[in-house]
Formats: C-alpha cells, sequence, structure tokens
C-alpha cells in the first residue's frame, strides 16, 4: 500500500521478530463431555486403588487399528540402506486379508497380549480375546485370583451400550473361567486415557512404522519385540476364527445374565459374577 518492496526474507524476519512461525492445528477444545464424566473418572480411579491394592488383575482393553496385509505403504520411517518399493495403491482387494488387533494391557506388571483376528472386530471376538488371554497368560499369573477388572472405551465391540458385549463376556470368560469382572467405560470422547493407547498400541505402531505389513508373521512379529525402557513386553498370537456380524441378543437373554449394576453411573460400571 506504501509502495515499499521488500523480498521474502525480510518478511520472514519481520513475522519472526513479531513471534510468528508456521504452527499445526491443537487438539484442545473438548466437542462432547458427558454431564458425569469427572464423576467417572473418579469411579474409575477408586476401581484402579482398590484392585491394585488387592493384587487384583487390572485390564486395559481395546481393539487398534485394523491394518490391511500387503506390501502397502506404512507410515513412519525405517532405518535402511535405500527406500523400499511397495505398491503404489493400496486398494484392499489387493491384500491378502485384514489384521484385527485386539489388546489386552496390565499396568501392573506393565505387560500385555495382542490378538490378531483375521474376520470381523464383534463382541463375541473381544469377550473371546479376554478369556484367550486368561488361558495362555491370566491363570499362571494370577493363580488365586477370581475377580478381574475391565478399563474399556464406551464404544466398539466391547462398548458400554452393547449387549452382545455383556453375553459373551458372561458365557465365554466369567461362566466358561469362573471369574467374576467388574467394568467401567470410559465416557464417551475419552478414549485417549485408556492406558492401552499410550503405554502400548503406541509403542507397537512406532515399532512396526514405515515398514509394510505384508503377512501376519510380520505383524505378529512386531508385536512381540515391541518393549520400552520401562520394562514393556508384549506377546502376541493369531486369532483366525471367524465372527459373525450383526447378532442380536434378545431380553429374555440379557435377563439371564447375572449382572449386577453399580449405583455410580450403572451405565458405565457393573459387575458379572458365573452362574
Amino acid at each position: 500500500m506504501e509502495g515499499i518492496s521488500v523480498c521474502a526474507n525480510t518478511v520472514a524476519r519481520l513475522l519472526d521478530q513479531l513471534g510468528y512461525s508456521l504452527r499445526t492445528n491443537e487438539k484442545k477444545i473438548a466437542c462432547c463431555s458427558p454431564a458425569d464424566r469427572d464423576t467417572q473418572f473418579r469411579k474409575i480411579s477408586e476401581l484402579r486403588q482398590s484392585f491394585a491394592v488387592k493384587g487384583l488383575p487390572i485390564l486395559s482393553i481395546d481393539t487398534k487399528k485394523k491394518e490391511q496385509v500387503a506390501l502397502f505403504k506404512n507410515a513412519g520411517k525405517e532405518y535402511a540402506l535405500e527406500r523400499r518399493a511397495v505398491m503404489d495403491h493400496d486398494f484392499p482387494s489387493d491384500a491378502k486379508g485384514v489384521a484385527i488387533p485386539y489388546g489386552i494391557y496390565l499396568p501392573i506388571p506393565n505387560v500385555g497380549m495382542v490378538l490378531v483376528g483375521t474376520s470381523h472386530d464383534t463382541p463375541e471376538f473381544a469377550a473371546d480375546c479376554v478369556a484367550t488371554w486368561w488361558r495362555l497368560d491370566g491363570q499362571d499369573r494370577f493363580p488365586s485370583t477370581n475377580h478381574l477388572l475391565i478399563l474399556a472405551d464406551g464404544g466398539g465391540s466391547n462398548g458400554a451400550r452393547c449387549r452382545a458385549w455383556k453375553y459373551f463376556l458372561q458365557h465365554r470368560l466369567c461362566d466358561s473361567c469362573h471369574l467374576t469382572v467388574t467394568v467401567a467405560h470410559y465416557p464417551s470422547g475419552a478414549s485417549k486415557w485408556n492406558l492401552i493407547e499410550h503405554r502400548m498400541f503406541s509403542e507397537i505402531s512406532k515399532n512396526w512404522a514405515g515398514v509394510p505389513l505384508e503377512s501376519y508373521e510380520t505383524i505378529l512379529n512386531f508385536i512381540a519385540t515391541t518393549t520400552t525402557k520401562t520394562g514393556l513386553r508384549v506377546q502376541s498370537t493369531l486369532s483366525d476364527k471367524e465372527y459373525e456380524t450383526g447378532i442380536k441378543i434378545s431380553g429374555n437373554q440379557m435377563a439371564s445374565l447375572s449382572i449386577e449394576y453399580s449405583s455410580t453411573l450403572p451405565c458405565w460400571n457393573y459387575t458379572i459374577r458365573p452362574h
């Protein structure tokens, strides 16, 4: 406007002096915050403390992002002498299959297990994964235990409002393994505080960053070799069972469950006992 011509370097220097710089967006504005969010977080904290004092197992569970099993580009970088060639398009039809990593993480003693499904992420699959963890690891790790605490997201295959999750948890874990299971769900929009997300899944993602997940063996190996300086150790196993989608649980089936809802936010907190 004043007829003064300046070069790009001068503009950059002036912007820097004024405190301007290229910045990314920062996710800080909560778009949904349930009224009982703080109450539920306090409930979860109380449960964790109670179970830890008694030496009872605390499980943080969730499904990691599904992965296409193929020579597709994987986000991130790897140390290599030269760039790796991958397929130029990521069409699902070119994949060998889908990998559904379902994780069970124990903050005490900082260990976990990931069962890689090849079918569908259903409530039946979720309950089977927890039951498989108990048979393969839990019952030996906690031989005198008959009570578990499960911390889960509010939605997904193990969601708070999912009838099938409760139904299969009753039959596949509580009845089959003779366990009492207390479940506490994180409020909507709070899944990033689920321990498994930032203590195990993030480490697995860093471990296989930049490497094409071209086989189930590759996926299982990277999961099993994920470690941290704080002592994280992870087991991995393949679950190739086919799961049916869209299973509906009737009111009569729900009435048959041995379930007790908590007096504090019963929609998010409940205990299922073996019949």
